[in-house]
C-alpha cells in the first residue's frame, strides 16, 4: 500500500499550522487575535456531530450484547479505573507541588489581589452534587442531540440501547437504520478533520497574539513544572499500565499522532473525540466498550485536569505564603475528588473545577486565581492531551479486562499506523 507524500497527511499539515499560528501571533499580534473565529469555528463544527457519534457508536454497542448485566458490569470497572487514575493523579500533583514549591518567594498579599474570575465562580455551583444531577437529566429525549452535554448524550443512549435489545424483534428495523446511517456520520468526521489545519492555526495565532509568549515567562516554572509531571505521569504511569496490559504506551502515541496534534493546536480534547472513539474501535476494542468509556471517560477520567488542580492550588497558597499543613492538604485532595466528578459535563472544566475546590478551601482565597488566568491557557493544552492519552489507555485497559479486545488487531494498528490512515480515510 503506498504511504500519502508527508505534505498530504494531516498530522503534518497541522504541525505546519500550529508552527504558522505561532508565528503569526508573536510577529503580529494584532493580526494573530483576528484569527480566533478560524479556531472557534472548527471547533464548533467538531462538536456539531459528536452527539450524533457517540449516541451511534454507544447505542450500536449495546445492542450486540444481549446480556444486559455485560453492559453494567463494563460501567462499574470503567468507573473503578476512572477513580483511581484520577486519584492518583491528583496525589501526583499534590508531591510534585510539595517538592519542588513552584509558588515559593512570590510573597504576592492577597489584599492586592483584584482579578475578575467571576465567570469560574458563578459556573463552580454547577459542580455541586445538585448541579452534577441536574446536568445529567435532558429536558427531553431527543434534546442531548441537538446539545453538547456529553453526559445527557450518554445517558440517552444507553437508554436506547437497552430498549432496542428488550424489544429486539420488534425495533430491528431501527437498529438497522443506526447502522446504516454510522457510515455518513463517519463520513463527515473525515471531512471535517481535513479543516483541522485551519482551526489549529486560528486557534494558536489567537493564544499567542492575545498573551504573547512573553506573558509565561515570569511564571515558567510552573508551567514547566505542571509539563514536567504529565509527561512522567503518561510514560511511567500510563506506560506501566499499558505495559502490563500488552502493548506499548510510545506506540499508541504514534498511531493517535493527527489527533493529539490537534488536541495540542486547539487546546481542545473535544475536537478529538470522534477519532478517537473510531481509532480505538479499529484498534481491537469492541464498539460498546469505545461507545462506553471513551466519552465516560471525558467527564471522569480527567488525569491532567488533576494534576492541575492540585498542583495550581498549591502554588498560588505557595505564592501567598499561605502554610498548609498536611491534614489541611489531604482535605485540598478529598475535596478535588469530589469537585472533579462534579464538575463532569461542565464547560471549561479545568479552571471551573479549581474555583469549585477552592470555594470549600478556605485557608486559600479564590481571588488566587487570578494569578495564574493569564497562563492558564498555556496549560490547557497539557491537561487536553493527558486527559485524552489516559482515555486512550483506559479503552484498551477496560476492553483487555472484559476479553473484548482483539490483541492481534491491536498491535497490527500500532505497528502500521500509516496503513490504518489510509483505510480510515477510504
Amino acid at each position: 500500500m503506498k504511504t500519502k507524500p508527508i505534505h498530504n497527511q494531516l498530522y503534518f499539515q497541522v504541525i505546519v499550522a500550529i508552527t504558522a499560528g505561532v508565528l503569526l501571533g508573536n510577529f503580529y499580534p494584532e493580526l494573530g487575535e483576528k484569527m480566533k473565529p478560524l479556531g472557534d469555528g472548527f471547533i464548533k463544527l467538531v462538536k456539531m456531530i459528536i452527539a450524533p457519534v457517540i449516541f451511534i457508536t454507544l447505542t450500536l454497542g449495546i445492542t450486540h450484547m444481549t446480556d444486559l448485566k455485560k453492559v453494567g458490569r463494563i460501567a462499574i470497572k470503567a468507573m473503578i479505573y476512572f477513580f483511581t487514575f484520577s486519584t492518583l493523579a491528583l496525589i501526583i500533583g499534590l508531591v510534585v507541588g510539595n517538592l519542588l514549591q513552584p509558588g515559593h518567594g512570590l510573597n504576592i498579599d492577597p489584599a492586592t489581589l483584584s482579578g475578575n474570575v467571576s465567570e469560574y465562580q458563578q459556573k463552580a455551583h454547577e459542580s455541586t452534587l445538585t448541579g452534577f444531577i441536574m446536568n445529567i437529566i435532558p429536558e427531553t429525549l431527543f434534546s442531548p442531540l441537538v446539545g453538547e452535554n456529553i453526559l445527557q448524550v450518554l445517558l440517552v443512549a444507553i437508554l436506547m440501547g437497552v430498549a432496542l435489545v428488550l424489544t429486539k424483534e420488534k425495533s430491528q428495523k431501527v437498529t438497522d437504520f443506526l447502522q446504516d446511517l454510522s457510515a455518513p456520520i463517519f463520513k463527515i468526521v473525515h471531512i471535517l478533520m481535513k479543516l483541522a489545519p485551519i482551526g489549529a492555526f486560528g486557534a494558536m495565532a489567537f493564544t499567542i497574539g492575545k498573551y504573547g509568549l512573553h506573558s509565561i515567562l515570569n511564571l515558567i516554572f510552573l508551567v514547566a513544572t505542571f509539563y514536567i509531571t504529565s509527561i512522567l505521569f503518561v510514560i511511567l504511569v500510563l506506560g506501566a499500565v499499558a505495559w502490563y496490559n500488552g502493548f506499548n504506551i510510545f506506540k499508541l502515541l504514534f498511531y493517535l499522532k493527527e489527533e493529539l496534534l490537534l488536541v495540542l493546536g486547539t487546546s481542545s480534547s473535544e475536537s478529538a473525540l470522534p477519532g478517537i472513539m473510531e481509532k480505538m474501535e479499529k484498534a481491537g476494542c469492541s464498539r460498546a466498550i469505545v461507545g462506553l468509556v471513551v466519552p465516560t471517560g471525558y467527564s471522569f477520567n480527567l488525569d491532567g485536569t488533576n494534576i492541575y488542580m492540585t498542583l495550581a492550588s498549591l502554588f498560588i497558597a505557595q505564592a501567598l505564603n499561605i502554610h498548609l499543613p498536611i491534614e489541611k492538604q489531604l482535605i485540598l485532595l478529598l475535596v478535588a475528588m469530589l469537585s472533579s466528578k462534579g464538575a463532569a459535563g461542565v464547560t471549561g472544566a479545568g479552571f471551573v473545577t479549581l474555583a469549585a475546590t477552592l470555594a470549600v478551601v478556605p485557608e486559600i482565597p479564590i481571588a488566587g486565581m487570578t494569578l495564574i488566568l493569564g497562563i492558564d491557557k498555556f496549560m490547557s493544552e497539557c491537561r487536553a492531551l493527558t486527559n485524552v492519552i489516559g482515555n486512550s489507555v483506559a479503552t484498551v485497559v477496560v476492553a483487555n479486562w472484559e476479553k473484548q479486545l482483539d490483541k492481534e488487531q491491536l498491535q497490527y494498528c500500532l505497528d502500521n499506523p500509516h496503513k490504518i490512515e489510509k483505510e480510515l480515510e477510504g
